[in-house]
């Protein structure tokens, strides 16, 4: 009977040594919120709270007290859990390939090898495998967000007008000017017939231009101005930098209007407004080009589709017409009917690979076959030209300042509305 109750006793103490590990993480490990079918755990919590209070502290930025902290990555945790639910119920997925191909793209970046990479999130306390999903749930959010939010965005062009019209008046917007000027001028001290010389002289100018005669011979025949042999060029001066005298009238004028007269203790002003450009001039090498593009599939393989381009290209530089044989072959559907035309190509319209090869073409020569990430092309260069799109890129840049702002405030109602939808339960204590 002593026998059995020691065993028993001896049992009972090993279990009770197995298992307080076991209470332990209970413990540690309790369940901080529910969010929907989905709970959040202390543990992942507190990792998320340390990695945070790390990037605080070497930011140098102040901590907030620990339970505001706590609670703002709390709320950040129950979103995420929130879109990636709601990313798999719309069947939104990453393979590991992608997500693969996306970790050795941030070790590039950060000029590592994946190997490195991984020792220095290992050394930072960050373990590679969480690393991985935390990864992988950034693209899917990534693509929620395109799906239930980017592809919603739509910016008009009266949006972008009014935009830079507002910016203008603003004073965000600076413009450069070039003016020219004639003056007629009288002396210190006029005379009443002083007076009448000049404006009847000043009339004469001024009926002159408005009947097409040339400014900047009419500047050098009466402008009593410095510049009068240089036609009455004032150069080109940003808003800040014209004349007081002349602002009010410059601010009103169009591109090759001429101003009424301004009178001045100098004498009797006319202003003509030459041309209006952006402080920031962005003058850009433009490529004309055409291409055919031969796609890879299980029937064509990367040999193949190169000797298809290989063979294209001898028929061309054998005097066959690029545009027949694009419009016969080539697999982009948007530009094979139009012979492979692609128009004027600025910087940055396609991707990296396309604009190297152009930027090597001579006019008129055909491309060896190469690759990008649409499928193996040749192409040919048949313009290239030196374009101001300084309007363009301005108004891009509007264009995408709206867009990202109008996302910006879609996304946090969306953001709320997901959240006030869902079944959440705080157990923080």
């Amino acid at each position: 009977m002593l026998k059995k109750l020691h065993i028993k006793i001896i049992s009972l103490a090993i279990l009770t040594t197995f298992l307080q590990p076991l209470f332990a993480a209970e413990e540690i490990d309790r369940i901080v919120a529910i969010v929907e079918d989905d709970v959040i755990l202390h543990s992942e919590l507190n990792t998320r709270v340390q990695t945070i209070t790390n990037q605080l502290i070497e930011q140098g930025t102040p901590l907030p007290p620990q339970s505001v902290l706590e609670k703002q990555i709390l709320d950040r945790l129950i979103l995420t859990k929130l879109q990636i639910q709601m990313a798999e119920g719309t069947g939104i997925r990453v393979d590991d390939e992608t997500l693969n191909r996306t970790i050795a793209s941030i070790a590039a970046e950060n000029e590592l090898t994946l190997d490195q990479f991984r020792d220095i999130l290992e050394t930072d306390g960050y373990q590679y495998q969480n690393f991985r999903e935390d990864i992988r749930n950034e693209i899917m959010m990534s693509r929620l967000k395109q799906r239930q939010v980017d592809n919603r965005m739509f910016v008009s062009d009266r949006e972008v007008d009014d935009f830079l019209i507002n910016l203008q008046h603003q004073g965000g917007l600076e413009q450069e000017y070039l003016i020219s000027h004639i003056l007629i001028s009288l002396p210190e001290s006029p005379t009443q017939q002083d007076l009448e010389q000049s404006r009847q002289l000043a009339d004469k100018v001024q009926t002159e231009l408005e009947d097409g005669a040339d400014f900047a011979a009419l500047a050098a025949t009466y402008s009593n101005d410095d510049n009068a042999l240089d036609g009455g060029d004032l150069g080109w001066r940003k808003y800040s930098q014209v004349p007081t005298l002349f602002v009010d009238f410059i601010a009103t004028m169009g591109k090759g209007e001429v101003s009424e007269l301004i009178r001045s203790p100098s004498g009797y002003h006319i202003v003509k407004l030459m041309d209006v450009r952006d402080a920031e001039e962005m003058v850009v090498t433009q490529v004309e080009a055409r291409h055919i593009l031969i796609k890879t599939s299980e029937i064509v393989d990367e040999e193949e589709a190169i000797n298809r381009l290989h063979s294209l290209k001898r028929r061309i530089e054998n005097g066959d017409d690029f545009a027949q044989l694009a419009r016969g072959n080539s697999e982009d559907i948007v530009s094979a009917g139009d012979g492979g035309e692609l128009g004027w190509l600025s910087p940055g319209d396609t991707v990296p690979e396309f604009e190297a090869v152009t930027g090597e073409m001579a006019i008129d020569q055909v491309s060896d076959p190469f690759q990008t990430q649409f499928g193996f092309h040749i192409l040919q260069v048949t313009g290239r030209r030196q374009h101001d799109s300084t309007d363009d890129i301005r108004r891009a840049r509007a264009r995408e300042f709206i867009r990202q702002r109008k996302t910006n405030e879609a996304m946090d109602t969306w953001l709320q509305e997901i959240r006030d939808d869902a079944y959440v339960e705080y157990r923080l204590e």
